[in-house]
């Protein structure tokens, strides 16, 4: 099931983005990373650009804009493994290749992911942005093999909270990212019974 017939407005990150934007965004991804989003303010975004809070406002109008738009640039960056993966044929190296991506994504950005699943602004605000509940139906669909069932639900939970947890528990703070990104991917596969 392809989602090339989809429209791009309906896609993370389809929106335009001037730079100033961009700037904003790369500085707010790093103040949420490091303060989360209720812990991180607008001056202190503008602060980190050398901008007034002001010229912040001009580019975004609320902070939940900004919210989103990092969240976008984040997650965008799956888009074409999702779209490659719905589009093979081959389901279990579909899902491997999915995987593969996702777990890269999460471990590059290990101090964003907790950010990502659990700070309440976050959640609220994803749960309303249509392109993110798109997304995300997109990916648990192939994560469940199109199961709707308790079980399918409850492996595709299971795996995305195993890998967002993984990635920032204390136990795994010392490993590198080639170590982390192979032990995720090699438990991963075992329980999904993948092909390693």
């Amino acid at each position: 099931m392809s989602s090339a017939g989809s429209s791009a407005a309906g896609r993370l990150g389809s929106a335009p983005r001037s730079a100033a934007q961009a700037r904003i965004v790369t500085a707010a991804l790093v103040l949420f990373a490091e303060h989360g989003v209720g812990g991180t303010s607008l001056q202190m975004i503008a602060d980190a650009i050398g901008v007034t809070k002001a010229a912040v406002y001009h580019q975004f109008k609320t902070k939940e804009e900004i919210v989103v738009a990092a969240v976008e640039v984040e997650l965008a960056r799956l888009e074409p493994a999702l779209d490659a993966a719905e589009a093979d044929e081959d389901g279990p190296r579909a899902l491997d290749l999915l995987l593969t991506q996702v777990i890269q994504l999460a471990v590059e950005r290990r101090r964003m992911v907790s950010t990502l699943e659990y700070d309440p602004v976050v959640v609220r605000l994803l749960a309303e942005h249509e392109p993110f509940t798109t997304f995300m139906q997109r990916l648990f669909r192939l994560l469940v093999g199109y199961g709707t069932g308790a079980e399918a639900r409850v492996r595709a939970a299971m795996i995305s909270t195993a890998i967002g947890g993984a990635v920032t528990h204390p136990l795994v703070a010392d490993l590198d990212d080639d170590t982390l990104r192979a032990q995720l991917l090699h438990l991963t596969r075992q329980f999904l019974d993948l092909p390693e």
